[in-house]
């Protein structure tokens, strides 16, 4: 590979964060907002619930009627079989679950043990005041909170737009589709970011496609720049090329000439991984108004081998838990490939002007599960 100019990983970051901005608004129906992202703030247009209504399924009853009730006393008293989300009958402010009563004349139930007012019953008001924020803006819909939607009233709600994401793929590569690990691979993770995947030749993805970000994969080669690197710069601009990180550093970065940023991916599975996760990533989740951090849970931990790095480059670096906060590494992504994030639990960030990280030091980690 020949010698390229390389930018520091803040430097493409900013570049990233430059040139890509939150996606509009558009209404989704609720049965389609899981996974969505809260486009504006959403408040309670009236209590939730409206009345008192019934928690449970059961008996309204008035709760001064049933002082006194016990296995020695029994009390028959007034009631009006409910269920649960009901409103409470007028005059009562009660409810005895229903294997808590029997059922007597009329519509009356015999007790064995007093209630207290307000027993089983959820009070008006008692989840959202009317006018109250149910959620913010910038939200990540999860099912429970689109019940809550759901308890209010909302049929539909403001998400952000999805990200349109254009994938395309070099001829060099396509000649070996049948091996292709970089294509599935940053398929499955546009998915995972919520992006929507358009797929096109590459003079078509230069040529003013309608995506919001344009992903090249395989792109990234010095020595292929005859392909999609000298491409992109006939087209449009080729911004950087060539980025201080292990493994990815032969990423790139520009714009079309309808100013659609684009990531030049490399070709080893390796790198491409996480030159999809530190920049295009980080793109489509900006564009979608997601968290646009790498999406793993981190935790402090404690290093039980040293791990040396150079200075003057970042460095990804998998990892194994030894334990609940013990870490070790493991043979990292230039010896291994791919198969070191196969095997790992998670993985450090070394930062350039660092040259490591000493035995027994406390460091983050970031661990596959997903925030």
């Amino acid at each position: 590979m020949r010698k390229f100019d390389r930018a520091s990983v803040d430097t493409a970051v900013t570049w990233i964060d430059g040139a890509t901005h939150r996606l509009g608004v558009e209404q989704v129906a609720l049965n389609q907002a899981s996974g969505r992202v809260l486009a504006s703030d959403l408040y309670a247009a009236v209590p939730i619930p409206v009345v008192d209504c019934a928690a449970v399924d059961g008996f309204a009853v008035r709760a001064a009627e049933t002082i006194g009730a016990s296995a020695y006393n029994p009390l028959v008293v007034a009631s009006t079989a409910v269920a649960a989300k009901m409103p409470l009958p007028e005059a009562t402010d009660a409810v005895v679950p229903l294997d808590q009563a029997e059922p007597a004349d009329h519509g009356d139930v015999v007790l064995v043990e007093p209630v207290a007012a307000g027993e089983n019953v959820d009070r008006q008001g008692i989840v959202a005041a009317g006018g109250a924020l149910l959620m913010p803006a910038g939200t990540r819909l999860t099912p429970h909170h689109v019940g809550l939607l759901g308890l209010a009233g909302f049929s539909e709600a403001p998400a952000t737009r999805r990200p349109r994401v254009c994938l395309a793929i070099p001829s060099f590569l396509q000649s070996h589709a049948a091996t292709d690990a970089d294509g599935p691979m940053i398929r499955a993770a546009v998915e995972r970011d919520r992006g929507v995947i358009l797929e096109a030749p590459l003079a078509e993805a230069f040529a003013g496609l309608d995506a919001d970000v344009v992903l090249v994969i395989g792109g990234g080669e010095p020595e292929r720049d005859g392909g999609s690197a000298a491409a992109l710069a006939a087209a449009g601009t080729l911004d950087l090329h060539g980025v201080a990180v292990i493994p990815g550093e032969s990423t790139g970065f520009g714009r079309t000439a309808a100013r659609v940023p684009v990531v030049l991916l490399p070709d080893p599975p390796a790198d491409c991984w996480w030159s999809y996760e530190l920049f295009a990533g980080r793109a489509i989740r900006r564009l979608g108004g997601r968290d646009s951090g790498l999406p793993y849970r981190t935790q402090t931990v404690t290093l039980m081998r040293k791990i040396a790095s150079s200075i003057g480059v970042t460095e990804i670096r998998p990892i194994r838990l030894r334990s609940e906060r013990e870490i070790e590494p493991i043979p990292g992504f230039v010896e291994s490939g791919l198969i070191a994030a196969v095997e790992a639990d998670g993985f450090v960030v070394v930062p350039e002007a660092s040259e490591g990280y000493p035995q027994g030091m406390s460091i983050t980690a970031y661990l596959y599960r997903e925030r």
